[in-house]
């Protein structure tokens, strides 16, 4: 009976089938979990300085939405936001919600009243009309659909965590609809998109020094340490035929979220790797839980 599961292979699933299914001996023991989650904050870290020693004038910022500001009146496969400032806000969930979930989710968002991250709006802008030209159908906005909520927590993420909240740096939000059939952009278009992106950047008129981040994880709510290695591989050596040969069934759920990767690995095309870190940390005997993965590329 399905009960709100899918395996890696995208099949709907039970709880108990996941569990027959999961390799045996998953260490879910307190120091282990500890000892990951201060690997992520490391790797986070690092991502942070990595981004302040390259001093950037603007960071392209690849996420999804999850129905926080676009929804089935109107979903875009791609987005670019346009807009010149781009609003983050406190956090919203019902008050049913577990505490777990509210204080995980808080990190995302500001921890009162609403506050305006600029973005690099005319590099914005030039994105759109380029990547237009190229043959893509990019969805184009200058202000949020639904206001009250600010911005999605894919970018939230990037301003409260990657960046500390600083007010500094300009970001160009580039939406991705990894999660809602049917219009999910397919892996090879998402590294055709990303091969694209980093043609725009270069032939912007004014000479900045512009970065490409991708926000999200690879393989969850279900792990496949397997599929979150082949993914990485490809980042690494910028393998378009690998990505492409991705099942699209795998990419399920917050799995998804790897097509947010896939755009970011065409962007690096041509770049070097300097390092990869993975961290696949498990919630349940199921393997159920979230594949971490940290990189940079220069």
């Amino acid at each position: 009976m399905y009960q709100g599961h899918l395996d890696r292979e995208g099949n709907k699933v039970s709880y108990d089938d996941l569990l027959s299914q999961a390799a045996k001996g998953i260490d879910l023991s307190i120091e282990t979990q500890r000892e990951k989650i201060a690997a992520c904050e490391r790797h986070i870290e690092r991502l942070s300085r990595a981004i302040a020693e390259a001093k950037l004038d603007a960071l392209v910022v690849v996420g999804d939405d999850q129905r926080e500001q676009y929804l089935e009146d109107n979903q875009p496969a791609f987005l670019v936001y346009c807009g010149e400032t781009i609003e983050n806000g406190p956090l919203q969930l019902p008050d049913t919600a577990p505490e777990y979930w509210k204080r995980a989710r808080s990190q995302y968002h500001e921890p009162c009243g609403m506050r305006a991250y600029p973005v690099a709006a005319e590099l914005a802008f030039h994105i759109t009309e380029d990547l237009c030209g190229a043959g893509f159908d990019v969805a184009y906005a200058k202000s949020l659909s639904r206001p009250p909520r600010g911005e999605g927590h894919a970018f939230g993420f990037v301003h409260r965590r990657v960046l500390g909240g600083r007010t500094e740096l300009p970001i160009v939000p580039f939406v991705v609809n990894t999660y809602y059939p049917p219009n999910q952009p397919r892996p090879a278009r998402c590294f055709a998109i990303g091969r694209a992106l980093r043609r725009s950047i270069e032939t912007f008129a004014e000479e900045k020094r512009v970065g490409v981040i991708a926000s999200g994880g690879l393989s969850h709510f279900t792990v496949d340490e397997e599929l979150d290695r082949a993914v990485l591989a490809c980042c690494r050596d910028a393998d378009e035929a690998g990505f492409g040969s991705i099942p699209v069934k795998k990419l399920n759920s917050g799995s998804s979220e790897i097509r947010n990767w896939i755009v970011a690995a065409g962007a690096a095309e041509g770049l070097r790797t300097q390092w990869q870190e993975y961290v696949p940390l498990y919630r349940s005997a199921a393997a159920t839980g979230c594949g971490m993965a940290f990189a940079a590329w220069a």
